[in-house]
């Protein structure tokens, strides 16, 4: 039988907006009033939604609204949503670092939580001293900690700075640092928000590969992510956040099916006619961004068949030696590929980029489209992601082919069979 060793029962988190804690000591006096007497808060009945995109209709916004879970030890669980879903609210009342305004939060275990960047750190002690401090905090005796501290400065990879003040750390060093005492410490339950952003692609992988171990264990796994490959891999099950509430929990393909389907829309044409709002900065402006699709004959949409030209337009407020790297992703995270222009010597004023994808080349999915400008062969000075997104079909659907074609790209390369 299943062990439950988190359990979220009607949870839901308020905050006063443009306050720190629950506001005025006449609110809070109006709050103990209304419990001495036996009555509802009287400020649960207000409050917006959690849409930051919308202008607020109250002095109060509900975070997290009526949540309600349960996690059995072992279990992985991705939690995925848009920025602003309530999903770092939701991680900080599992850790305890907050507490949820109604409801309750039942954890059974010692968690270990790495939410952001210091995190549980003490910027003036060394690197050595916090790895004591945090499994101390943990309930660890000093000579377990000693069993674990050589392979916890081994993997976050800080050994010739392990007796530096942590304040001194890149932001690299310490989350390194921060997941290795995390995940070494021996925690029934483990959560991860979204800073392993920090680090670099190998580091990601290692963490990856860390809580999967830890995972393998019988330890419990909360991981929140943007990147859904890294979901994908890791985790088993999915809570998917929006404005506040569960839109749809279970599987993790499933649910990553759902969020993708929801909030991944089309786009692709934008044109920027006011200069002062356009993405950008004090070297570029954007001007405009379009896919021109080279269709089929009786074809209305982009297939598998159909060449594309991306084209961007941007205006150069300085003259400098520039090139462009393209990413193409799935909205999962996935890169598809990267090519970058020759570094050219340009002029300041109004230039024009075309990016030429051939047929076959893509498979049937959703596509996302991502901006570096790099100036001089190294300085990035600007960039700007999911400036465009479009989807490829596949348009040999009506045949006994049913399924996606295996891959993340589908080349016609020559293959012969004699």
């Amino acid at each position: 039988m299943s062990k439950v060793v988190i359990r979220a029962e009607h949870v839901s988190k308020q905050y006063r907006l443009g306050q720190v804690g629950t506001g005025t000591l006449s609110h809070d006096l109006k709050r103990w009033w209304a419990l001495v007497r036996g009555k509802e808060d009287p400020y649960l009945k207000v409050g917006s939604e959690n849409d930051r995109t919308q202008v607020a209709k109250s002095d109060y916004a509900w975070a997290l609204r009526d949540i309600n879970f349960e996690i059995n030890q072992g279990d992985t669980l991705g939690i995925i949503g848009k920025n602003g879903a309530g999903k770092s609210t939701l991680l900080k009342l599992l850790s305890r670092v907050t507490s949820p305004t109604t409801g309750q939060i039942k954890v059974r275990g010692r968690i270990a939580s790495l939410l952001e960047v210091g995190t549980g750190f003490h910027p003036e002690l060394t690197g050595r001293e916090n790895i004591f401090l945090n499994g101390a905090i943990l309930g660890m005796t000093r000579k377990e900690i000693l069993r674990k501290f050589d392979e916890i400065v081994d993997f976050a990879g800080v050994q010739m700075y392990i007796d530096t003040p942590v304040k001194r750390y890149s932001s690299g060093m310490y989350v390194r640092l921060a997941f290795g005492v995390a995940a070494h410490l021996e925690p029934e339950i483990l959560i991860v928000d979204e800073v392993l952003a920090v680090g670099d692609a190998e580091f990601q992988k290692k963490c990856l590969g860390k809580m999967s171990d830890v995972a393998s264990h019988g330890r419990t796994i909360i991981f929140v992510s943007h990147n859904m490959q890294a979901v994908q891999s890791l985790c088993k099950t999915a809570i998917y956040l929006k404005a506040g509430q569960i839109t749809d929990i279970g599987p993790t393909d499933k649910v990553i099916n759902n969020y993708l389907s929801r909030e991944v829309t089309n786009r692709i044409s934008i044109e920027w006619e006011n200069e002062a709002t356009a993405p950008g900065n004090e070297y570029i402006r954007m001007v405009s961004a379009r896919i021109d699709p080279k269709l089929l004959k009786d074809m209305d949409v982009m297939s598998v068949a159909t060449e594309i030209d991306v084209v961007f337009e941007f205006y150069l407020h300085k003259a400098c030696n520039l090139n462009i790297s393209f990413f193409l992703s799935t909205p999962g995270g996935l890169i598809i590929f990267n090519v970058a222009t020759p570094s050219v010597a340009l002029e300041a004023g109004m230039h024009r980029s075309k990016l030429t994808i051939p047929a076959r080349l893509l498979n049937d999915d959703i596509y996302t489209i991502r901006l570096y400008f790099v100036k001089d062969m190294g300085a990035v000075i600007f960039d700007i992601e999911d400036i465009l997104t479009f989807e490829v079909v596949d348009e040999a659907r009506t045949g006994s082919w049913f399924g996606k074609w295996p891959g993340a790209v589908r080349p016609a390369l020559p293959f012969t069979l004699t």
